[in-house]
């Protein structure tokens, strides 16, 4: 009995032997061929080389990686300071790669790679690169200056003033993209070169009452040309204040101000007399005194003749930059309301000028109509940027379109330049 039970143990444990094998033998075959399909990791990093191993690199010229002839580039992937890849082609023998957006002067980039030997191994490798410092920059100064208060009327357009001529149209449009303005709320404007150095920028219409408005110079170390880079950064932030608007009308001697659409005041004044008739159109103001010395001889009228003048005038707001004001004139209150007989300037009392002086800042609006005098000209004598359509004043920018002032993730973005300023040697010319 004993024995029977033993063989009985015996012919179970064969039978269990012989189904457990074939299975034991087949894991063992799917392990060897996973093992053989996964790839054999290596160390690549003497199989390439970059063109930036040590000194740093020159931005006009490509950044390249290139294989010892055996191995094979799988991927490159340059990163700029910002994180953002830069584009760059694999030759057809997969053994060089190079960029083919341009690099900017003075900044960072890091490098990855990932190789093969030829023999079935992989493996990547990484490292960083610095490009030389620009030695020709162009900086940028943003207007309107915001030192005081920061808060302009809505007619303020916005200014840049770059540190060298820029003629090359590529360029142009690199310090287009360059510069950025956002507006709360959001506005569709556009750039107007005004020169080689100087940008305007404004709306369609004028910029929203008590809005916030920045704009940005944003290119450093941007290839703009041969050799020619953008300079640091620049920012500029500022306000509006309520819409004001004050319409002279020539014809009847009337000056009406008006706050965010609203009649507030209707002013007699008397405007240029034939000869010396006010300009037409929209002006922006530019600054104010309460005190200025006037003088004929400034615009030509000689001491002694029948129009000359040499006065002290109070309450003055600049228009022009040749000299045409709003201010007080108490020798032609009995005038004001029924002719035009100033040298160019919108006259009015005293009380009145003081009113309109303490009512008004620089950026708000004045607008001639009706007089026999020429037009305002759009630059170079204040801000006359109003007196010309948005169609022709979008057709004088570099990307040759509007743009959106809204944030980014809001929609897209905008910007201006300063017309030239004779700053404060220049005279006033009339009374």
């Amino acid at each position: 009995m004993k024995g029977s039970r033993i063989a009985g143990s015996t012919r179970t444990a064969l039978a269990a032997m012989l189904v457990l094998a074939p299975a034991a033998a087949c894991s063992s075959d799917n392990d060897s061929a996973e093992k053989d399909s996964s790839p054999r990791q290596i160390d690549v990093t003497p199989l390439v080389h970059t063109s930036a191993a040590e000194e740093q690199a020159d931005p006009a010229q490509a950044f390249s990686v290139t294989t010892d002839g055996t191995a094979k580039l799988d991927a490159v992937t340059v990163t700029d300071p910002d994180g953002k890849p830069v584009a760059g082609e694999l030759a057809a023998d997969q053994q060089h790669w190079r960029t083919t957006d341009p690099l900017r002067a003075g900044a960072a980039y890091t490098v990855k790679v990932a190789a093969e030997d030829g023999k079935g191994g992989h493996g990547e490798t990484g490292s960083t690169f610095t490009t030389a410092e620009a030695q020709h920059v162009v900086t940028a100064e943003l207007g309107p200056d915001s030192s005081g208060s920061g808060v302009y009327g809505v007619g303020q357009p916005l200014t840049v003033k770059l540190s060298e001529p820029v003629t090359d149209p590529v360029a142009r449009q690199q310090i287009e993209r360059g510069l950025t303005v956002t507006s709360q709320p959001a506005v569709t404007g556009a750039w107007y070169w005004v020169d080689d150095e100087n940008l305007h920028f404004r709306p369609q219409d004028y910029w929203p009452a008590n809005a916030t408005v920045k704009l940005s110079y944003d290119l450093p170390g941007v290839p703009l040309s041969a050799g020619v880079y953008g300079g640091e950064e620049q920012t500029l932030d500022l306000r509006t204040g309520d819409r004001i608007e004050a319409l002279v009308d020539a014809a009847t001697d009337q000056l009406t101000y008006k706050r965010n659409g609203e009649v507030v005041k209707t002013i007699p004044v008397t405007t240029g007399k034939p000869g010396f008739d006010t300009r037409n159109g929209v002006k922006v103001v530019l600054g104010q005194e309460s005190d200025v010395r006037m003088s004929s001889e400034t615009i030509g009228i000689a001491a002694g003749s029948s129009e000359a003048y040499d006065l002290d005038v109070k309450w003055a707001t600049r228009v022009t930059w040749s000299g045409e004001y709003v201010h007080a004139a108490p020798w032609s209150v009995s005038s004001q309301g029924k002719e035009n007989v100033s040298h160019g300037c919108t006259g009015m009392s005293t009380d009145e000028a003081k009113w309109f002086f303490d009512n008004t800042r620089v950026g708000d609006v004045v607008q001639v109509v009706n007089s026999k005098g020429h037009d305002m000209e759009p630059f170079g004598n204040g801000f006359g940027d109003w007196n010309i359509g948005f169609d022709e004043y979008v057709k004088h920018s570099a990307l040759g379109k509007p743009v959106s002032t809204a944030a980014s993730g809001d929609a897209a973005n905008a910007m201006p330049a300063p017309s030239v300023n004779p700053g404060p040697s220049a005279s006033p010319t009339g009374r």
